[in-house]
């Protein structure tokens, strides 16, 4: 664990590594507190791994609605923030799901240095809250950090796809299909002219120029996308069961501590509160393990659980849940797969013990690979920025 000390003192100056959600809403919310914060970012900007794209701030699991919980925390969510109760899922059959909500499912937001997204937003509150934000500022070593937030180290996961213009109706699409997004799910979000369509891979990488052709000829037949102007773009994500949230006595929060969703890995939620959590340890001089443990635990066993099922269930098991969910109240459905159950402490240890042998993808050997993940690595390693190129792909 180390020797540093976790608890600065009231007139120390407090200082973070990362400005995504995570870090940014640790430094908001040690503003709010009184402390100076100082916020070393890498990239040239915030937002820098993200390009204009739609994702989802999810709201299912927990009671409280995810816009009370950024607000109770000093945050204003005054970026595009779209509530979002209906939408439509497929399954590997291409049989249709209506699923709806009497509470917003997810907000959809915008990732980016764009104006209105949600990188941007958290930059201008943290600004104006006397927060310093040092960019092109690559921390080599951890140095006076008290806090890590730099994000995702590996790839369990990767998404592709295109960000466009479009006449389309504004509208929600998830498919549940191997062919498409093996192991994963592909999507396709449209709001107020501008869209986002991407296939989120769990294997399989160097074939993800073949799924998202797939991808994108599915939703032209299901849903009728148009495209103008598609700008081709990559992400990764890092899934792992956390067995601590403390690094070299630092505390670590959002995915570089792999607090992420492992069914969808759907992150956001838990970058924010790890952020929070981290703040409150920080300023209260309470056990940054003892207070994460106590919230996340039992909903990571239950992703890790979920994960597991699902995989072994395959395509089957996402056609029997999409039936249940447009049967009843889609969150508080979602909203049960991750209460803590028997069921639940009964597969767990199964499900951790094949945890990284289900996410590990043979296919990303690093040797003559051009997936999302090797382009990353290889641009980042040359000159510091993310890919943005060319898919293969006809649109």
């Amino acid at each position: 664990m180390g020797t540093r000390n976790q608890h600065p003192d009231q007139n120390d100056t407090i200082t973070i590594v990362g400005a995504g959600p995570a870090g940014l809403a640790c430094a908001i919310a040690l503003a709010r507190a009184g402390r100076q914060v100082v916020v070393r970012e890498w990239h040239e900007t915030v937002g820098a791994r993200f390009h204009g794209d739609f994702q989802g701030l999810e709201n299912w699991s927990r009671e409280t609605d995810i816009l009370q919980d950024l607000e109770e925390n000093g945050i204003t969510p005054d970026f595009d923030c779209l509530p979002v109760q209906t939408g439509t899922a497929f399954d590997a059959w291409a049989n249709r799901y209506e699923i709806t909500s009497r509470r917003p499912l997810y907000y959809l937001v915008r990732r980016g240095s764009g104006p209105g997204t949600l990188d941007t937003g958290l930059l201008r509150q943290a600004h104006d809250l006397g927060v310093e934000v040092r960019f092109n500022d690559r921390a080599k070593n951890a140095g006076d950090a008290s806090v890590l937030a730099i994000g995702p180290r590996v790839a369990d996961a990767i998404a592709v796809g295109y960000v466009f213009e479009t006449e389309m109706p504004d509208g929600d699409w998830i498919c549940f299909n191997n062919r498409l997004a093996p192991k994963g799910y592909a999507y396709l979000l449209v709001h107020g002219g501008h869209g986002t369509v991407a296939s989120c891979i769990f294997s399989d990488f160097k074939h993800e120029a073949e799924y998202l052709t797939r991808t994108v000829d599915f939703f032209r037949e299901q849903a009728g996308l148009t495209m103008r102007n598609p700008r081709p773009f990559g992400g990764f994500a890092n899934f792992r069961l956390p067995r601590t949230g403390i690094q070299g006595g630092r505390l670590v929060v959002g995915e570089q501590a792999g607090f992420q969703d492992a069914l969808a890995g759907f992150g956001l939620r838990y970058a924010f509160r790890s952020g929070f959590i981290a703040a409150r340890s920080l300023t209260t001089k309470s056990r940054y393990e003892d207070m994460w443990r106590r919230e996340f635990l039992p909903l990571f066993r239950a992703g890790t659980v979920n994960r597991f099922v699902f995989s072994v269930l395959g395509e089957h098991g996402w056609r029997w849940i999409l039936k249940k969910l447009s049967r009843t109240d889609a969150a508080l459905g979602l909203r049960r797969l991750y209460q803590p159950s028997p069921m639940t402490r009964l597969l767990f240890p199964l499900a951790r013990l094949r945890y990284h042998t289900q996410l590990h993808d043979p296919s990303c050997d690093h040797r003559n690979c051009t997936c999302v993940w090797c382009r990353c690595q290889s641009q980042t390693t040359t000159s510091g920025k993310n890919w943005t190129g060319v898919w293969p792909a006809n649109v």
